[in-house]
């Protein structure tokens, strides 16, 4: 074959391979970077939103929500299938006792209270991964993750801590802590759900 032939073959060829779709920039939120596509357990997530908790003019963190498919409201968040992750990227140092008082808080205030009981002690597990971590400082990312395999699984910069937790009412009552009608801060509720911070 001579030059010509082996041109229009090589670009013969480039014309069958897709193109790849542009890889969506980043949000930033307070400075920190929320990537809107993940892997997690083998599955494509994508960011739902971000939003900020804070009291009055005091920032705690920067959150992020990723699912397999958006979702708008807390049931659909809850229902949604597959992994799931709230990234938390702390903005100042938070004591564990603290972050567990704020767990419990939001838990007890949107799960139903015959659930109560039932998470208790699962509760419990989770909450000692917390106080195991202890001082969230700032700059520290905390990934609280749902694998439909195993449960609810605690990273701290990039670093699995202790075991997973079982059990999707748990990692539900999580999510409403969040994006239930008793959050944590309404505002950032609103983030999570894609409507704004």
């Amino acid at each position: 074959m001579d030059r010509l032939t082996n041109r229009r073959t090589a670009l013969g060829c480039l014309l069958l391979v897709p193109a790849m779709p542009p890889r969506a920039a980043p949000v930033v939120l307070e400075g920190r970077r929320f990537e809107e596509r993940i892997e997690l357990y083998g599955e494509p997530l994508l960011l739902n939103g971000t939003g900020l908790r804070a009291v009055a003019w005091i920032k705690g963190y920067a959150a992020g929500l990723y699912l397999t498919r958006r979702a708008d409201s807390a049931p659909a968040v809850v229902a949604a299938p597959g992994p799931k992750r709230v990234r938390l990227q702390m903005l100042l140092d938070v004591s564990a006792a603290e972050f567990v008082k704020a767990f419990e808080r939001g838990v007890h205030r949107n799960a139903p209270e015959a659930q109560h009981a039932l998470l208790r002690e699962r509760m419990d597990r989770f909450e000692a991964l917390i106080r195991g971590v202890g001082k969230a400082r700032k700059g520290d990312v905390y990934d609280l993750d749902y694998d439909p395999a195993r449960g609810m699984v605690l990273g701290v910069n990039g670093t699995l801590r202790g075991d997973p937790v079982p059990g999707a009412d748990l990692y539900g009552a999580l999510l409403l802590a969040f994006v239930g009608d008793h959050p944590f801060d309404e505002r950032l509720r609103a983030g999570l759900l894609g409507r704004g911070s």
